[in-house]
Parts: structure tokens; sequence; C-alpha cells
């Protein structure tokens, strides 16, 4: 099942944050990362990074950082847990998360306290997404940060899953595809990711909604992948 909160948010999240290493001279495997929320989005989204090479990641929700010794965890969150956090023995709260971090992802609302960030990386990257009003507004987030995204489309960085989910779908019905495969949304990302390389600058990590380029090249990397992952059907 394609559920486009969830995975269309995880894939332009990945692209953006793709360009956004290129920009920091970070790699995948070797940053790390702090998603807040662990909801739908959330889980979604530590999932696909983790599928793209993270291996440096704590997933939190309200009481915390997601790990093996909390008693009560979901048996999604737990396996989220053992996949994550348990790799470095991460746990606390936010700011134990946050306290040299590369990279926050929020998903989750709530405002995280400028004392928080102040304890991230140098040259940090911060994608607050939550609608009307971001975790981590710009203005605060440009202080501690070198690329800001959110999901609003009155500032630079807008993270929207309508950047993804008509072209993955076009792809899909193109090859008559049978799933949507993991493969699929990291080809999608892909190809997101590589319409602004050329160009790539710290407020611009992620095409534009209405880049006429975005659909075409998305469903052609999502058609290609789904060959690939033996999914197509024609």
């Amino acid at each position: 099942v394609f559920h486009d909160d969830q995975h269309g948010t995880a894939v332009v999240t990945l692209a953006a944050l793709e360009n956004a290493l290129a920009l920091t001279a970070r790699t995948m495997a070797e940053t790390r990362v702090v998603v807040s929320g662990a909801g739908a989005a959330g889980v979604a989204v530590a999932r696909i990074l983790l599928a793209a090479g993270l291996r440096d990641l704590a997933v939190l929700d309200r009481q915390g950082v997601l790990n093996s010794q909390r008693h009560d965890l979901t048996p999604v969150k737990r396996a989220l847990a053992l996949d994550t956090a348990d790799h470095f023995g991460r746990t606390g709260g936010l700011a134990e998360a946050l306290d040299g971090a590369d990279v926050y992802i929020g998903v989750s609302g709530g405002q995280v306290p400028e004392e928080h960030v102040a304890r991230m990386a140098p040259d940090a990257i911060i994608f607050g997404l939550a609608n009307p009003n971001p975790e981590v507004h710009p203005d605060l987030a440009h202080k501690y940060a070198r690329v800001v995204a959110t999901g609003r489309s009155d500032f630079p960085n807008q993270i929207n899953n309508v950047l993804a989910f008509p072209g993955i779908f076009r792809g899909a019905f193109d090859v008559q595809a049978s799933a949507i495969t993991e493969g699929m949304k990291l080809a999608a990302a892909q190809a997101l990711a590589g319409l602004v390389v050329d160009e790539l600058r710290e407020d611009l990590v992620i095409p534009g909604p209405f880049d006429p380029r975005v659909g075409p090249a998305v469903a052609s990397a999502v058609a290609e992948a789904a060959r690939r992952d033996g999914v197509a059907r024609a």
C-alpha cells in the first residue's frame, strides 16, 4: 500500500536531504539524523532513510528516543528502535538526541527550544515540516543551520508530497506495476534530487511543485525501477 502522507513525504524528504548532504559535504552513511515524530510520516521517513544507507538515526515520540529499553512501545515502534537508536545506545529526550546531531527532521508539530537547536553540529540541516507552524521557524533555524526546509510554500525548500505521488503513480501505471516497491520510492527520490543538482544552493535543494520536469522525471525513474524489481507487467 502506498500512503501519500507517509511515503510521499518520505520520498521528498529523502530527495531534499540527499542534496543538503551534498552541500554540507556529508555522506548518508556518516551522518547523524534525528527524526522527531514516530507517527505515520515519521516511521516512513525513518524507513526510507535506512533504505538509503543511513546508519545513525534516532526517532522520537512524545516520551523520547525510541529504544528497546522502553516498555511502552508498540510493535512498530519497537521494531524501529531495534533498527535505529539501539545500534548506538541512544536514549533520553530531544535535547540529548540533538546534541551533536547533523540533521533534524520534524514531523510532529510543537516547537523545539532554541537551546536544543544550538546543540546541533556545525553546518546543521533542519527540516521542520509541520504546518502551518514548523517545529523550528526558519528565522531561528538559520542561526544554527546551513540548510533549512519546511512544508510551507512561503519559505524556500518546500518539502511537499505533491512532488512525489503524481509521478510515482504515473510511472507505476505506465508499466502496470503490481506493487510500489522500496526501490521505486528510492528511484523517485533520486530523480527529484537530480533535477536541481546542477543549480544546488542552500535555498534550492528540491524542485518547486510547479516545475514541469518533476512529473515526467519521477515517472520515468519509477517505471524503470519497477522493471528492475520485477513488478512491471507491461
